[in-house]
């Protein structure tokens, strides 16, 4: 990124809106240009405190740190778009986000949520722990068996004309790929550039 395009306020001063994989807008704060550089240079989202005077690490007393992604600007160069993966709540208030909305319907970026809950409980692994601790703490073979059980269940569901009992074993399939995922160091958003990737080379180079 080049700094020298983007413009910052008369203040020196850019506003920058943190998302997570799964879509969720963790906050807004101000950066300025030695605090972009400084994300830049270390990987972790920093701001400018307005209120300090000083340049902020996101986490660096509370642990819920910002790895940066991605940073993407507006049209006109005056609002920065931070992709970052958190660790950790993002709210000063231990929530998730500093937006309300917490109850809203779950919507497909949900299922970065869940791969969040996996991965915690995959560092948590243990035999005598809850189902996924117990699944991840068995390996991939076993993980990989729930998936060619939960496919199985899914193909003889839909044979049927219930559509909850069919749903219900499409999310169970899912919810295992994920697992299985999660266990081989990888994530549905890897599978999704997969995809994206095939459908760019057979549609020319476009999206």
């Amino acid at each position: 990124m080049d700094i020298n395009t983007l413009r910052f306020g008369p203040d020196g001063l850019i506003p920058g809106i943190v998302q997570d994989r799964s879509g969720t807008v963790r906050m807004m704060a101000w950066l300025n240009r030695e605090s972009l550089q400084a994300t830049l240079d270390t990987g972790h989202v920093t701001f400018w405190s307005r209120s300090r005077q000083a340049l902020w690490t996101k986490g660096e007393s509370s642990g819920n740190r910002l790895k940066l992604i991605q940073i993407r600007t507006d049209c006109d160069a005056d609002v920065l778009l931070i992709l970052a993966d958190a660790e950790g709540p993002s709210c000063h208030r231990g929530t998730r986000s500093c937006f309300d909305g917490e109850g809203e319907p779950p919507t497909l970026p949900w299922l970065g949520q869940l791969e969040s809950l996996l991965r915690s409980r995959k560092a948590q692994a243990d035999p005598g722990g809850s189902y996924t601790q117990r699944l991840f703490a068995q390996g991939v073979d076993r993980i990989a068996k729930k998936v060619v059980e939960e496919a199985g269940e899914v193909i003889l569901a839909a044979k049927n004309e219930d559509r909850e009992a069919f749903l219900g074993e499409a999310a169970d399939l899912l919810f295992h790929l994920e697992l299985l995922l999660v266990e081989r160091g990888a994530s549905l958003q890897d599978v999704v550039e997969v995809l994206h990737g095939r459908h760019a080379e057979r549609s020319g180079g476009t999206s």
